[in-house]
């Protein structure tokens, strides 16, 4: 039996020293943890497209300019994840949960105080380091 595996397209929103951050439903795969917006890449979709379209559909902004971050595969047992993430530099509207979720704007230097899935770590740490 494989594992499934999911491509996913992840923004760390930037503004300023603070990072937009979304809590996981509770019925989710690592529900109830902190995470950075974004969703599957679809079939024939690219890693920008997705990118700009669960944003969209999630957090309400309007990606104007982003690029490259870090790209993360990570096992969790039950399925593997591939995690390309793009920093979110330039966008327009009101960043906020559509979906009934818990959003918040975080300092960079506090984000290791929220708790992230095991992927999600290493981009908290990569922040840290450069931001």
């Amino acid at each position: 039996m494989t594992k499934k595996q999911v491509h996913v397209a992840v923004g760390v929103i930037m503004k300023q020293d603070k990072i937009f951050v979304s809590k996981r439903g509770d019925n989710q795969h690592q529900g109830g943890l902190w995470e950075f917006p974004g969703g599957k890449v679809e079939l024939g979709e690219s890693v920008t497209d997705a990118l700009k379209r669960e944003l969209q559909e999630e957090v309400n902004i309007v990606t104007h300019k982003s690029q490259p971050f870090m790209l993360i595969e990570h096992d969790y047992g039950d399925k593997q994840v591939c995690l390309d993430i793009h920093l979110v530099t330039e966008f327009s509207g009101d960043a906020k949960g559509l979906e009934g979720q818990l959003c918040q704007w975080v300092q960079v230097d506090k984000l290791h105080e929220l708790d992230f899935p095991a992927a999600n770590q290493e981009i908290v740490t990569k922040l840290q380091t450069e931001f």
